[in-house]
Parts: C-alpha cells; structure tokens; sequence
C-alpha cells in the first residue's frame, strides 16, 4: 500500500526527529520504523527535504543507512560538527559512536 503524505503523516516524521538529541543521529529507516511505516524511508527523506515549511526541526541529525550525509544539504555537516558528531570521512558519520538508539 502506498503512503499517502497527508499533515498528520508529516508531522508523526517530523515529531520522530526532533527526538533525536544533539550530538547524535539516526538514518531514514529508522525514522519511518519509529512511526510503524518500515519500508518509507524515502517518505521520510521527502518529508524532510521540506520541513522547512512546517517549522524548524533537526533534519541535519538524519543521515542514510551508512552515515552519508545528504548531498544537497550543504549545511548538514557543519551543524552536524557543531555538535561534536563524530566522522569516519569527508561525508560519512560514524554510525557506530553516534547513532541514536531511540532511547534517550
């Protein structure tokens, strides 16, 4: 069944990422998980390409599978290094030191 984007779905996504705190991240998988839709992450990455007409959220604390940054969010390693995230290259976070376990 195919996801319909409606308000209520935006906001579930949104809601799920402004849980993830500083200094940490979470992959768009995770976030369609958390929300009980598993095979949206790409939902969840459309969703958040525009947040920005919804209020101010921490979209640069999701990232993909791997720890790839998004590639047309220059910012997003900066505010990302501005919360001591830890990288293994140029445009990779460290998954293993700073993914987000959905716990805290």
């Amino acid at each position: 069944m195919p996801a319909v984007l409606t308000k209520e779905l935006i906001y579930e996504i949104l809601s799920a990422v402004e849980e993830i705190p500083p200094g940490k991240v979470a992959s768009y998988g995770q976030i369609a998980a958390l929300i009980g839709r598993v095979q949206n992450a790409r939902l969840v990455g459309k969703v958040l390409g525009m947040s920005e007409y919804y209020g101010k959220y921490p979209c640069h604390r999701v990232v993909n599978h791997a720890g790839r940054l998004a590639p047309c969010f220059r910012e997003q390693k900066s505010l990302l290094l501005e919360e001591r995230v830890k990288f293994k290259d140029d445009t990779h976070v460290d998954m293993k030191k700073c993914r987000w376990d959905g716990q805290e």
